[in-house]
């Protein structure tokens, strides 16, 4: 994926900004995607990589340990960190959608639900 942050981020709002409750702003020194209060991914600037909650970081860090892994900090937490170089705009899209739905309301989902329809 492209590594421009600025190309990033206008990716990153594209997919986030429309979906219902989302709400951007920064964490730290970093720019983070909020829903219902709750963060679900930031990105990391300075060392180009997506902090993003998932309850399946084993499956993503066994299929490529490269891209998807985590760093002591994130022990306890269920996030994992994604190499922005290396991952492809499909997987990204597909974790931020997850990410969202895990720590949206059921209103919020059942929102986006019709916004599928």
């Amino acid at each position: 994926m492209a590594t421009d942050m600025s190309i990033f981020m206008q990716f990153m709002r594209s997919i986030l900004l429309p979906l219902p409750g989302v709400t951007e702003k920064m964490c730290f020194e970093d720019p983070a995607f909020y829903v219902n209060g709750k963060i679900f991914c930031s990105v990391k600037l300075g060392k180009e990589f997506l902090g993003v909650h998932t309850t399946e970081r084993e499956i993503w860090m066994v299929k490529d340990p490269h891209t998807f892994f985590i760093t002591n900090h994130y022990l306890k937490y269920k996030y994992m960190l994604v190499r922005l170089e290396t991952v492809s705009p499909d997987d990204v899209k597909t974790l931020l959608i997850t990410a969202y739905l895990a720590r949206a309301t059921k209103k919020l989902i059942k929102e986006y639900e019709e916004m599928q329809e």
